[in-house]
């Protein structure tokens, strides 16, 4: 004859209670306000992973769209630096090559300053080591000639306000 012993722990019924409170636990069969909110919730969870993934992808296509836009407008300029390149050194003159690239030197930086770029004002400017990077120092004549920018060495830029590099310069020193 077999034993069967009632409340045993592994035949033990659970109440409605318990099973909610356990994790993982599924839901009661007759409960369906329980049902309608786990449904509820992962149809949120899906459309908000769904977001999530739309707007990275919304993210990424407007970066390309603006490096497009950026090189868009740099063609011009580099199609003039490739004529100025193909010109035959022995029949054109110094002059003509030296126009050419200051033509395209400023059809690249009204390109640029489109997109947002800044040139930083240095030459006989008052030194700021904010925007500024001292190279060397050369003596000033006056006190009122200290510490202003005497040469740039290279030009300095922002973007949008923010510096992408300082103007490296030399500066006035007085030693009076």
């Amino acid at each position: 004859m077999t034993d069967h012993t009632e409340g045993s722990a592994a035949e033990a019924p659970q109440s409605p209670e318990t099973a909610d409170t356990q994790p993982g636990a599924a839901a009661p069969a007759g409960d369906p306000e329980l049902s309608s909110l786990r449904d509820r919730h992962l149809r949120l969870a899906a459309e908000f992973d769904n977001y999530r993934k739309r707007v990275e992808r919304e993210r990424t296509e407007t970066a390309l769209r603006a490096q497009a836009q950026l090189l868009e407008r740099l063609l011009e300029p580099l199609d003039d630096l490739q004529r100025i390149a193909d010109f035959d050194p022995a029949t054109t003159p110094a002059q003509a090559l030296h126009e050419g690239a200051e033509m395209v030197e400023r059809k690249f930086l009204r390109a640029m300053e489109s997109a947002g770029l800044e040139v930083v004002e240095a030459d006989g400017m008052g030194f700021d080591p904010a925007v500024h990077e001292a190279l060397t120092t050369v003596p000033a004549g006056t006190a009122e000639e200290d510490d202003t920018v005497a040469q740039v060495f290279q030009k300095g830029y922002r973007f949008k306000g923010q510096l992408l590099r300082p103007a490296r310069v030399v500066v006035r020193k007085f030693n009076g």
